[in-house]
């Protein structure tokens, strides 16, 4: 058994500037406005659009992000439809040399806790190994893997999706784990895209994420 930490990774080359150039040129076909733009405007275009609420150009970009988290947190962020997702299977990888784990912070940060915790692992882990071991298929084995098995998934969402995701995920009602990694998506995404996330707040404090109105 490993113990590891939650992590991201943009998969995508992220040219903000180059974004908000192609969705003013989009957003402009509707009015038949394309003579207005100028090398300066799409800043202010891109911010018109998401004040108003006219977010189906954000459409036209996606962006592919792989999360390593748990498979507990996994369930949450596949209930998100408008989406690509490509995902560890448990069916096909049998994890004979030993599981990998994500720790909850109220277990890691909990002496007693923690060692409840890991005692149950260990012996899932042994059993798996067991039946593995027996004959019994990886897809069937998987059954008694615990909710905290590391996963790794590739998800592709595009910035309309992105923003839906941010303003439930990053809630302070969201799930601490989820709500750790989706922030720093966000912040990851704040630092090279202007405009389209600007309306969102981090409270570094309480590690919760507000959307300015």
């Amino acid at each position: 058994m490993r113990i590891v930490q939650p992590r991201i990774q943009i998969i995508d080359r992220i040219n903000g500037e180059a974004m908000l150039k192609k969705l003013e040129k989009i957003g402009r076909v509707s009015h038949k406005s394309e003579g207005k733009i100028t090398v300066n405007s799409s800043r202010q275009f891109v911010r018109r659009l998401i004040k108003s609420g006219h977010e189906s150009v954000l459409e036209h970009i996606s962006i592919t992000v792989k999360i390593i988290c748990d498979r507990g947190i996994s369930h949450e962020i596949v209930r998100h439809r408008i989406a690509s997702y490509t995902q560890e299977s448990t069916r096909y990888c049998a994890y004979q040399e030993g599981i990998e784990i994500i720790l909850p912070d109220i277990i890691k940060n909990n002496r007693q806790n923690k060692k409840i915790f890991l005692k149950t692992i260990r012996e899932i882990e042994k059993t798996y190994q067991d039946l593995l071991t027996n004959g019994v298929p990886p897809e069937i084995a998987r059954n008694i893997l615990p909710h905290c098995l590391k996963t790794e998934i590739y998800c592709t969402f595009n910035l309309r999706e992105w923003r839906h995701i941010f303003s439930l995920r990053c809630a302070r009602d969201a799930h601490p784990q989820i709500r750790e990694i989706f922030i720093k998506i966000l912040q990851k995404f704040q630092q090279k895209i202007p405009i389209v996330f600007d309306d969102f707040e981090v409270d570094e404090e309480e590690n919760v994420t507000y959307q300015l109105l």
